[in-house]
């Protein structure tokens, strides 16, 4: 029996995704604020003891530029990392995705995208997907997928902070103290930081060539996810000639905690103050929050794959490797087609719109 989450069973809801192995932030109804300029709608199916069993999270938006065209199934809807349930259990997931597809009837959509919290190595749960309809989508290593497909994650399993930091590589072990003796010292920060985290975005973006976010929707996300969100800034304290001291913003994290798990979800620094190593000493904050939370995950996010040295972004695997977490390649973008014509076209097009608003990016913000 399936249900669309309403205001009295929302609480209910929550509790079962906060509870769930497969629980993510992305099915949230926090996330889901963060999200306002899509469509929310939450499906929950119950067992015969009426209670939640699975869940699916769907956001819902007409593709820009094609919402006015007459007859156009223009609607996107999207599940990121759902469904959450026991990922044997076809029956539930049956029930979820036919709930899906009239949600997908009543907006017009003309595809239905997901990309499950779920290993590869599941091929399992892969060949139902397929058989139920999803075409798996290709790539994911230069990050064109909308989540990241390969990440690494470190398993806590009850470790305290004295195991964990004894696990990671020798050499990350002494980044994050020479962070310390450096001077480099991590705080939590309220909203007051965000214009300062933003400016670092903006230098990681042109320095490592990826569109940001404006400062605004960093603010959001502190605001939608209250205590489950915290933004990580690192300063220095600079001696100024006239005695004073200038305190430095010079690195920051932005991290979301979610039932079992903490994530990493944006990360900035300075071009100049790199050497000080303020991204191991934040990393190694966050962390610490995953411990102090009780949480069986702490996922460090997108990697470009398991590459080789010769690759321009091993350097950022080999920062992640260093905390000797589990690289994880999950089973990808999947998409059930609704309206084949409608999916061409706009898929196409947005594709093109989005390499050509990097380039623009780049060359605006070069220099910046």
């Amino acid at each position: 029996m399936t249900e669309i989450i309403n205001e009295k069973t929302l609480a209910e809801y929550e509790a079962f995704v906060q509870g769930h192995p497969k629980g993510n932030f992305a099915q949230s109804s926090y996330w889901a604020k963060q999200k306002s300029a899509w469509t929310w709608r939450a499906i929950a199916c119950r067992g015969e003891d009426g209670a939640i069993k699975g869940t699916l999270s769907v956001l819902i938006r007409p593709m820009p530029g094609f919402s006015k065209v007459p007859g156009a199934h223009s609607a996107m809807m999207y599940a990121s990392r759902g469904p959450v349930c026991d990922i044997d259990d076809y029956a539930t997931m049956d029930e979820l995705f036919a709930k899906a597809k009239e949600l997908a009837k009543e907006f017009k959509a003309y595809v239905f995208k997901i990309d499950p919290d779920v290993p590869s190595s599941e091929t399992a749960f892969t060949d139902y997907m397929t058989r139920y309809g999803f075409e798996v989508k290709a790539g994911g290593a230069k990050f064109e997928a909308i989540q990241p497909r390969y990440v690494f994650r470190l398993y806590l399993n009850g470790r305290s902070e004295e195991e964990l930091l004894a696990s990671f590589h020798q050499k990350t072990r002494y980044n994050i103290r020479l962070a310390v003796k450096k001077g480099v010292k991590v705080e939590v920060c309220g909203k007051e930081m965000v214009p300062e985290f933003g400016r670092l975005m903006l230098t990681t973006g042109v320095r490592d060539g990826f569109v940001t976010r404006q400062p605004q929707y960093f603010a959001d996300i502190l605001d939608n996810l209250g205590e489950h969100a915290r933004l990580y800034m690192a300063f220095l304290d600079e001696p100024q000639e006239d005695g004073s001291v200038r305190r430095k913003a010079i690195a920051g994290t932005l991290a979301i905690w979610y039932g079992d798990k903490v994530w990493y979800l944006y990360g900035a620094s300075s071009n100049e103050d790199r050497n000080y190593m303020p991204n191991y000493l934040l990393q190694w904050e966050m962390i610490r929050w995953a411990v102090e939370k009780g949480c069986r995950v702490y996922d460090f996010r997108g990697v470009p794959g398991d590459v080789g040295e010769d690759h321009p972004l091993y350097g950022l695997v080999k920062f992640k490797r260093g905390f000797n977490g589990d690289y994880t390649e999950f089973v990808g973008e999947m998409d059930l087609v609704l309206n084949r014509f409608w999916y061409k076209t706009i898929e196409k097009t947005t594709s093109v719109y989005g390499k050509l608003r990097s380039r623009v990016y780049q060359l605006k913000n070069r220099g910046k």
